[in-house]
């Protein structure tokens, strides 16, 4: 089914930054989100905000580090609306540092949101998608996966791995299912926020504030994947703004 009106995605990360711009986007265009994130004020307002405005939505407070949190996830969306047809793996954390500082804690809670996280959405999704012979995998990586600097190495890490079995799913997933990743470069979210160490957080909004692109950008970019017929998988997309090297 080409297009995306009456299609049913589920969000992870959706209280802010890409997964909310995501969530607006793909409403107003028709689909029925179900939205996912720790926090349930943002959540409750997302809602409201996209059902006041004529599009349909439902959610659920989620930890995609608890494997059954994104089972109950999933059931919401079939108990919901009947069906699931995208999962977008969004949730994502980056408590980069130097790996000297020996952070072991956040490296640990990175595999455990950016890694596990995503694979806990497969484990829930991909039965369902079995079961209805359609359905697509869409996972949010990063350009830091792409070209390896300083501070990143567990972060990049993190999302390469995800791009590895990204690409294993997409080979295993035979001619009905589809699987996109998308790297976005710098945008204007909260990611900074959840670093730990404050110079690289000062950084971090430093180079956002400079050249930072919205994550409406990377909410229409997903929204394309997700529009193509499904004979056409678009496997990767990169973005990133014009400035960032």
């Amino acid at each position: 089914m080409a297009g995306i009106e009456g299609k049913v995605v589920v969000i992870t990360g959706a209280s802010s930054g890409i997964g909310a711009a995501t969530a607006r986007h793909l409403a107003q265009r028709g689909a029925c989100v179900v939205l996912a994130a720790r926090r349930p004020d943002r959540l409750a307002a997302l809602c409201g905000q996209i059902v006041a405005q004529g599009g349909k939505a439902c959610y659920r407070v989620t930890d995609v580090t608890r494997r059954a949190d994104l089972a109950q996830l999933v059931g919401l969306a079939i108990e919901q609306y009947g069906k699931l047809d995208v999962l977008i793996s969004n949730a994502g954390i980056a408590p980069i540092s130097l790996l000297d500082e020996l952070r072991v804690d956040d490296w640990d809670n990175m595999i455990d949101v950016n890694v596990k996280g995503v694979l806990h959405g497969i484990a829930a999704a991909l039965p369902i998608f079995r079961r209805q012979g359609f359905g697509h995998f869409v996972h949010t990586l990063s350009t830091a996966g792409l070209r390896i600097v300083p501070t990143m190495a567990v972060y990049a890490g993190s999302k390469n791995a995800v791009r590895a079995i990204s690409e294993g799913l997409r080979q295993e997933a035979g001619d009905k299912l589809l699987v996109t990743t998308i790297s976005p470069g710098y945008v204007d979210t909260e990611l900074p926020s959840s670093m730990s160490d404050p110079a690289a957080r000062e950084k971090g909004l430093a180079t956002m504030k400079q050249m930072a692109i919205p994550a409406e950008s990377i909410a229409e970019a997903i929204a394309f994947a997700i529009a193509q017929p499904d004979n056409v998988d678009v496997g990767e997309i990169v973005i990133r703004p014009t400035a960032q090297a």
